[in-house]
């Protein structure tokens, strides 16, 4: 296993079929086997679906319509607004993650995004993203988000029977954690900042290549 250094700058893709759906410039924070920490913060590059960019204009937009008809257009965009610390680790169906405002250095919330385990590329690392979340506040209250996106995504053969029976039994899982404060809703990053001397990542040219 190849591990990455502290700060490197690396790739986390989403990928459907083979192919780019998302694409996010990240710095190392720490990988190891047990766990890998990406950070990506405002102005680290991004390739997103130009539907996503208008979306507050056209909610109707669905990324699995054009993810599956292969019609997404990934336009870049860089990150901004808050900053993301993601906490990966090995075969699980979801990530953890801390978010700050960044301006303001706020602790915003906890966040569970549910989606496939990683796979190391020489770029970094390709996931998918199922759709489903929690956001869990600091003061440990809980609120799921996007089911209805979730739910429709089963509905149209994007998320796959499968997939569905991991989430179940990765939502049992979170929920253990959850209760229990365990690590990393124990709030052990909380006072984590990232190196001052840190530039926000850019992404490679073949950022598209399938690896």
């Amino acid at each position: 296993m190849n591990l990455w250094n502290e700060g490197a700058s690396v790739v986390l893709r989403g990928m459907y079929e083979g192919r780019p759906v998302y694409v996010q410039s990240a710095r190392v924070v720490k990988d190891t086997p047990e766990e890998t920490a990406l950070l990506i913060w405002p102005g680290a590059e991004c390739m997103v679906p130009g539907g996503y960019l208008g979306h507050a204009h056209s909610p109707e937009w669905n990324r699995w319509q054009e993810t599956l008809t292969d019609s997404l257009n990934l336009t870049m965009a860089p990150w901004h607004t808050n900053r993301f610390l993601i906490l990966l680790e090995p075969d699980k169906y979801y990530s953890f993650m801390y978010i700050w405002e960044d301006a303001s250095d706020r602790f915003d919330c906890y966040y569970v995004n549910f989606q496939l385990p990683f796979r190391r590329t020489r770029l970094g690392f390709d996931t998918l993203d199922l759709d489903l979340d929690i956001i869990i506040d600091p003061d440990y209250v809980w609120t799921w988000k996007d089911v209805d996106e979730y739910q429709n995504a089963i509905r149209m053969g994007g998320i796959r029977p499968e997939w569905v029976s991991a989430i179940e039994r990765a939502r049992t899982e979170v929920s253990v954690r959850y209760s229990n404060r365990a690590y990393p809703l124990d709030g052990a990053w909380r006072d984590w900042r990232p190196d001052p001397g840190w530039s926000p990542p850019s992404l490679p040219a073949d950022w598209d290549v399938t690896l």
